[in-house]
Parts: structure tokens; C-alpha cells; sequence
């Protein structure tokens, strides 16, 4: 469906207010943007809040980030460059939202990565966020931090800095960012209450089908963290760590060497907007209840 400039710019005020709204920024914090062609992006201005941007403050900008249109006063985001890269990186992401939500950046702050296998909805939609290399903000030590893991993954925590996340269009970044904090949440309080207890290997191996069967789009590292499944190994009942042992497979956040799986297509954009992503988790989410049941 195509969208005029003027929606595309009211949609990313909308996600700045959620952003803001959710806590996932204080003050100026932040920053979002959309890819329209190879040479042309709208992104969010430096210096404002997220959550009361206009769109008449969105700026419309090449592939080097120069402005496309002169843009009054605002200016865009300095913090584009890893925007820029990940599209560079990534032909299917259409979109990149960056964020300081408050848990998710404390595990990022503690050098911790999310991979555990814990809850079967951020097995099937992240299967694991991360942690790039520390770099200063507005320069190229961030971007550069982040191409290990831009193949592999579709969010990624920034050491004491933040979260990135994208997708194929704005929600779907935003989703993933969402689901990021929710994910470093529930995390969190598991180990409060004495410690994790990740879903066991084979176990896994069927949300990952699950996640096939419904052509979820993006990136996803679950070859990774649970090996055992993907090495032919159809009784794998194993822990993560006791299948990395086994089959030789480095654990944590130092993801390389590996081939991806296959990128899933993105869906066309329709009227429907939001539906097709919100069917898939409903469908998803009812799948997973059943095989709970059983």
C-alpha cells in the first residue's frame, strides 16, 4: 500500500510517543528511522523529545544522510550512521528504531546478553539479543560494533548505551523493541526468584518450526543456542549449555563463525496494517498453548 510522505512521518511520531510513553526514553533520547529507496530515508530530528515530535520536524535524507529538503531549524538525528548501516547490511529491514529502555539497557550496562531459552513468544520472534562492543554515540565505532551480529540477529543490545531493533517496517522494529524489554523483564525477575529454567532443547526445536510455518520475516540465531536440534539430533533433550559442550558450539554473546538460517520475506504491505504481524502472534501464541496442554 503506498503511503504519502506526510503518513509516513505521522506514523513515526506515533511510535516516538509509544517509545516515550513506555518509558524507553527520558528527555531527547533516541532515535528512529524508515528507508524509502536506497537514497532516501525519513528520520527523527535531534534535540526533541520523541514523544511530542510533528511531522513537519521528521527530516527526509540521502544514503549519506544529508538533508533531501530543507527542514526549517531541525536537523537529523547524528546517530543515523548505524541506521545507515544496518540498512547497508540488511536489504529486508525497511526500518530501525534506537532506544534506552531502562531493563534491556541495564543488562546491557552489566555486559549480559539475552539467551536464554525461557519463554516460547521471544523464542519464536528474537531467539536472542546480543551485546555489541561499547562506542562513542554520533561517531563510526557504533556502526562498526555492530556488523558481527547484523546477519544474525534483528535486535541487538549496545553496551552502556542502549537497544537497536528493526524489521521490515516501522511496527515491526517497534514490536521487537518491545519485546527486547519485555524479554531483559522477565529475565530480570526470574532471577530474583532464584534463577532461570530455560526450555529444554528438543522443546525448542518445535517453536522454531512454528516460527517457520508462519513465516515470522527477519533474522534468527536459534541454531545457535540450541545446536543439538540443528545438528540431527531429533531426541535432544539437553540443556544449551550441556549442547554447546557437545557439539562445540561457543556460548553467550560471541555469536561467529556460523552460517545463518534462511531470511524469511518480508510481507507486502496491505491495508491491513498492523493485522498480519498481530495474526501471526495470536496464531502463534494459541499454537504454543496447545503443545503446553498436551
Amino acid at each position: 500500500m503506498f503511503k504519502s510522505d506526510y503518513e509516513i512521518k505521522k506514523e513515526l511520531c506515533e511510535v516516538g510517543k509509544k517509545i516515550y510513553n513506555d518509558g524507553f526514553v527520558a528527555a531527547n533520547d533516541g532515535n528512529f528511522s524508515v528507508q524509502i529507496d536506497k537514497d532516501t530515508y525519513f528520520v527523527t530530528p535531534t534535540g526533541v523529545s520523541k514523544g511530542f515530535m510533528t511531522p513537519d520536524m521528521i527530516c527526509k535524507v540521502d544514503g549519506q544522510g544529508n538533508l533531501k529538503e530543507a527542514n526549517g531549524q531541525w536537523k537529523p538525528s547524528s546517530e543515523f550512521k548505524m541506521h545507515l548501516k544496518v540498512y547497508q547490511q540488511r536489504p529486508d529491514v525497511k526500518a530501525v528504531v534506537h532506544a534506552h529502555p531502562p531493563i534491556a539497557t541495564s543488562f546491557a550496562i552489566a555486559g549480559i546478553p539475552l539467551d536464554k531459552l525461557i519463554m516460547p513468544e521471544a523464542i519464536i520472534f528474537l531467539g536472542a539479543v546480543p551485546i555489541a562492543q561499547y562506542g562513542t554515540p554520533s561517531t563510526m565505532e557504533i556502526p562498526e560494533s555492530l556488523e558481527p551480529y547484523l546477519q544474525d540477529y534483528d535486535a541487538i543490545l549496545l553496551a552502556n548505551h542502549g537497544a537497536l531493533s528493526f524489521g521490515c517496517d516501522l511496527n515491526t522494529a517497534f514490536f521487537r523493541m518491545e519485546s527486547t524489554e519485555f524479554y531483559a523483564k522477565l529475565l530480570m525477575y526470574a532471577r530474583l526468584l532464584g534463577g532461570e529454567k530455560e526450555i529444554p532443547c528438543g522443546e525448542v526445536k518445535k517453536l522454531v518450526d512454528l516460527r517457520k510455518q508462519f513465516g515470522v520475516p527477519g533474522k534468527h540465531p536459534m541454531e545457535k543456542l540450541c545446536p543439538g536440534c540443528y545438528a540431527g539430533d531429533d531426541t535432544c533433550s539437553m540443556s544449551p549449555t550441556d549442547a554447546n559442550e557437545k557439539y562445540g558450539v561457543e556460548s553467550s554473546a560471541a555469536y561467529h563463525g556460523f552460517q545463518p538460517l534462511p531470511s524469511q520475506v518480508c510481507p507486502t504491505p496491505s491495508n491491513s496494517g498492523n493485522k498480519d504481524i498481530e495474526g501471526i502472534v495470536a496464531e502463534v501464541t494459541k499454537k504454543v498453548l496447545e503443545q503446553m496442554n498436551k
